[in-house]
């Protein structure tokens, strides 16, 4: 069994930055893409964005593009999510996931292993 640990989550103001980050029990996913979902109180967990297995070909949600950015270091199954910017709608528990593929793209059932979350708390 994959396990995936998020950390560094908190508090943080407006406009402030966080990076997550999020290491697999298992190098199992060196080959496979890595991915990050949120979810805030009350609404469904959206993605936030995913990266290729060789740290390549990343994506993002709208509200992710030009704030946020997925990294990863070929050939390991850890990622980061660096978030710039942040706003009060940001606040989620932020998990990782781990692509059934290379490749990921924007749905969940595009990855396998979740990770427990991380809450970021953006406040105003």
């Amino acid at each position: 069994q994959v396990q995936l640990v998020e950390s560094g989550g908190g508090l943080v103001q407006a406009g402030g930055s966080l990076t997550l980050s999020c290491t697999a029990s298992r190098r199992v996913l060196s080959n496979n893409a890595m991915g990050w979902f949120r979810q805030a109180p009350g609404k469904e967990r959206e993605f936030v964005g995913s990266i290729a297995w060789n740290g390549g070909g990343a994506i993002y949600a709208d509200f992710a593009e030009g704030r946020f950015t997925i990294s990863r270091e070929y050939g390991k199954s850890t990622a980061s999510l660096r978030m710039n910017s942040l706003k009060p709608e940001d606040t989620a528990v932020y998990y990782c996931a781990g692509g059934r593929s290379s490749y990921a793209g924007r749905r969940q059932d595009g990855y396998q292993y979740w990770g427990q979350g991380t809450q970021v708390t953006v406040s105003s």
